[in-house]
């Protein structure tokens, strides 16, 4: 599914508004009318506070797919995720030849599907030739989703040894996981292991009402000061039958997060997020919390359907029993 369709420029620009933050939510960095900035947890990067994404790119042609980055970095961003499963590899090809003129000003990030040591060292190899770079500044465990891979990881020969051997040899800065399958995987990384810079997990307004990342594994990744991604901020468009766009973001971007990766396909889309992203006040506590109720009517393994259905589960025990 298309992440939405939105005609750029169809939100009206105002001046931008310092975000007025509290003690709970990361503080804001403003700076000339540019997108603001805050301090990717303990790596202690600024990070523009929405990111492009390339997950999406197959939506695309290549060559749109490169004008869409550029438009990004000339806008202001300097956050890029990207993962080697991508468009087979061509995504970060698209990294690769939009982004090498200007590798010293983003912050670039790819992501290994692998689960041994040897085949994550490869996709790392092969990232690094696609991106056209010597190094990534993040290097990220990719989709974890069952305790059965938590093992595989951490077991002798596993991925983790590749992680840390090429944050040790310069190969990447920083090291990191992702997932949206289950927010008890998530917990279960980070009691795992405490060496992780960052995590990269879904967010957004229906989160709350199932199996709910922004609950459990959000408050866990705070208590270790990771820098932390959102994605799915708009649970893959599905949210835009009762919410806009801004609203969207605006919710992700009020939890203790430090970024959103946005998975623009097209210039429009990709000027609008940058217009709601500068002009960015974080919701009170009661804001959100309505929000959350207009939701309750959508949410579910429906919406979410990334997460595990617990209640197709449930179905089928009881069918079952």
């Amino acid at each position: 599914m298309k992440r939405r369709v939105f005609v750029g420029g169809a939100i009206s620009g105002t001046a931008l508004a310092a975000a007025q933050t509290s003690n709970l939510k990361p503080a804001v960095k403003t700076t000339g009318g540019g997108i603001p900035k805050r301090k990717f947890g303990k790596t202690g990067v600024e990070l523009t506070i929405i990111g492009q994404a390339g997950g999406r790119f197959p939506l695309c042609t290549f060559d749109e797919a490169v004008a869409i980055t550029r438009r990004a970095y000339d806008l202001g961003i300097n956050y890029f995720d990207n993962a080697h499963a991508y468009w087979d590899g061509r995504s970060e090809e698209v990294y690769g030849a939009a982004l090498q003129s200007v590798r010293k000003d983003v912050f670039l990030t790819s992501k290994a599907l692998d689960r041994t040591r040897d085949g994550a060292r490869k996709q790392l190899e092969e990232s690094l030739k696609r991106m056209k770079t010597d190094h990534l500044d993040l290097w990220q465990i990719h989709a974890i989703g069952e305790m059965e891979e938590v093992e595989k990881i951490f077991a002798p020969g596993g991925a983790i040894e590749a992680f840390e051997a090429a944050k040790k040899e310069g190969l990447c800065r920083f090291i990191g996981f992702t997932g949206h399958r289950d927010p008890a995987v998530h917990a279960e990384m980070m009691k795992r292991y405490k060496n992780f810079d960052t995590i990269l997990m879904p967010l957004h307004i229906a989160d709350t009402g199932y199996l709910s990342f922004e609950r459990g594994a959000l408050r866990e990744a705070n208590k270790q000061q990771l820098g932390i991604q959102a994605m799915k901020t708009t649970a893959n468009a599905k949210l835009l039958q009762a919410f806009s766009v801004r609203e969207c973001i605006r919710y992700a971007l009020s939890l203790q997060v430090h970024t959103a990766a946005m998975g623009c396909t097209t210039i429009g889309q990709l000027e609008d997020d940058v217009r709601i992203a500068r002009e960015f006040e974080p919701l009170s506590d009661t804001a959100m919390s309505a929000m959350r109720q207009r939701a309750d009517r959508i949410k579910g393994p429906d919406l979410e359907d990334w997460k595990r259905n617990t209640e197709r589960a449930s179905l089928h025990a009881y069918v079952g029993g």
